[in-house]
């Protein structure tokens, strides 16, 4: 049952995923269009600026959802009502907060938004943000019991509706009447619909929720909650501050029009890297969970397994990403979207720095380690927003995400170090820093050689550019990886992982006929 649920889970997220991508790139290919860089640039600003204001959550979701399992598990349906009552207690406070927050920030836009020549009210395009935020978190806490239940398909195929619906009435919108404000308004609507719908679904499907003979949530799971909210606390302003305040930076110092342009690019890659977690987050959560009770060595065997298919996968699409952006911007914007070869350079970076981190991040969550390294966060966000205001003055764009590179440095270099590679594998920080920087030199290398390879073949037309470079990124690079990694354990370890699934395959296809 638990295999069914989780496979049905997979195969909904990776629709919704894939919907998601796709429908990105076509509303924000016509807002370009017919509404112009500098709407597309504030969009992603107050979107950034309105999301930071989640924090205000202190991931309570992730803490109820845990408390839940076990109850859902067992039936036991007053303790899962008790702690619906508790979520929408929390909820309505938490709306109230976000509203209070929100437009406390009101005076300071003028600050952050500058060289703007709209003819919208800037005021009232934040509150209907604003608005956004509030309707994403009304009756949201209905959801909850789908993800303890294992049943996210619900909240998956909702949000596969949801994202139709409402991208189709967008597309209507900046197609016919070109008025950002209906825009937006649409986008509030039909946020709080999804979450109407989704409550009625649960009523339905757990009709004990609508009783009203609730008993009060027992004071030892109101406590572990509280504990888990205040180990996750740091952790989650850190994590805003660090992917949040990109956007902010550069429309104060460099304009709300460069927003727009790295808002293409951020989509892009942000878009790679959210495949990447979630496609790892299924592997790695359900491993990490096995581990605790292994031995050391068995511990880090199965770790660089792990690491080795991520380094291999984040390598393979940084490279992807530093060759072929460019003539993909060029086909689906124009010339004129092109950042500089070192914003690109920062940005490519930033991505693999970004995305190695999955292995060590479900082995550290696995161990439960949040409150000893809880600080981390914050020196990682103080980093983070002196260096980029720093380097901007001196590199201009690319000196923000320079910034964002340098921070990261303090979770590679010694949060992972000391409370993964040493704790949990006993292994010493020197073995970490080389283990680091040989993967870091094969990446380079790996992305200086297949850049030359693909300089040797540039052609006038752009389609025929994009689709030569695709071939050179899935050949250079694998077939490097192949040769220099082709006596390593690992390597043959999924070798042998994929010679069994072809020989499975074959099998059920010779069983079928």
């Amino acid at each position: 049952m638990r295999t069914t649920k989780s496979l049905k889970n997979m195969i909904f997220a990776a629709i919704t995923n894939v919907i998601s991508i796709i429908i990105g790139f076509v509303i924000q290919t016509i807002f370009i269009k017919t509404l112009g860089t500098e709407y597309l640039g504030i969009d992603k600003l107050f979107l950034n600026i309105i999301s930071m204001l989640s924090i205000v959550d202190l991931g309570l979701g992730s803490a109820i959802i845990y408390n839940m399992y076990k109850p859902v598990d067992s039936g036991d349906k007053e303790k899962i009502k008790a702690l619906m009552k508790f979520y929408k207690k929390a909820y309505d406070i938490i709306i109230i907060l976000v509203s209070v927050i929100g437009l406390f920030l009101i005076p300071f836009l003028g600050v952050i938004v500058k060289d703007v020549s709209i003819n919208e009210n800037l005021i009232i395009i934040y509150i209907l943000f604003l608005l956004d935020m509030v309707a994403s978190y009304i009756l949201a806490y209905k959801k909850s019991i789908f993800y303890a239940d294992q049943k996210n398909y619900y909240v998956l195929m909702s949000r596969i509706c949801y994202l139709t619906v409402m991208n189709t009435l967008l597309i209507i919108v900046l197609l016919t009447i070109k008025n950002y404000y209906l825009y937006l308004i649409i986008r509030v609507i039909l946020r709080l619909l999804e979450n109407i719908v989704m409550s009625i679904i649960a009523d339905k499907k757990y009709p004990y929720l609508k009783e009203n003979n609730v008993d009060e949530l027992d004071k030892n799971t109101r406590q572990d909650i509280y504990t888990k909210i205040k180990g996750l606390l740091f952790h989650k302003i850190g994590s805003f501050i660090v992917l949040g305040t990109d956007n902010i930076i550069i429309s104060s110092f460099l304009g709300v029009v460069q927003v727009g342009y790295y808002s293409n690019y951020r989509m892009i890659i942000y878009s790679v890297l959210e495949t990447i977690n979630q496609g790892f987050s299924a592997i790695t959560s359900s491993i990490g969970n096995l581990l605790i009770g292994r031995n050391k060595d068995k511990n880090f065997e199965v770790y660089k397994k792990i690491d080795f298919l991520n380094f291999w996968i984040s390598t393979f699409c940084a490279i992807s990403i530093f060759i072929i952006i460019e003539p993909f911007i060029k086909i689906w914007l124009g010339d004129e979207f092109l950042l500089s070869n070192l914003v690109l350079i920062t940005l490519t970076i930033n991505f693999y720095l970004t995305s190695i981190r999955s292995p060590m991040n479900s082995f550290k969550e696995a161990a439960g380690i949040y409150h000893e390294d809880r600080f981390i966060p914050l020196i990682e966000s103080f980093i983070n927003i002196v260096a980029s205001i720093i380097l901007l003055k001196f590199f201009g764009l690319a000196g923000v995400f320079m910034g964002t590179i340098l921070s990261s440095f303090v979770l590679h270099f010694y949060s992972y170090p000391k409370y993964v590679y040493k704790r949990l594998f006993s292994k010493s920080y020197l073995s970490y820093l080389i283990y680091f920087f040989k993967k870091f030199i094969i990446m380079i290398i790996t992305l200086v050689i297949t850049y030359i390879i693909s300089r040797l073949f540039i052609v006038n037309n752009n389609l025929l550019q994009l689709l030569i470079n695709i071939v050179i990124c899935v050949v250079v690079p694998n077939l490097l990886f192949i040769v220099i990694y082709k006596d390593k354990k690992e390597f043959k370890y999924f070798k042998n992982l994929a010679k069994k699934g072809l020989r499975y395959l074959k099998r059920d296809k010779k069983t079928s006929n």
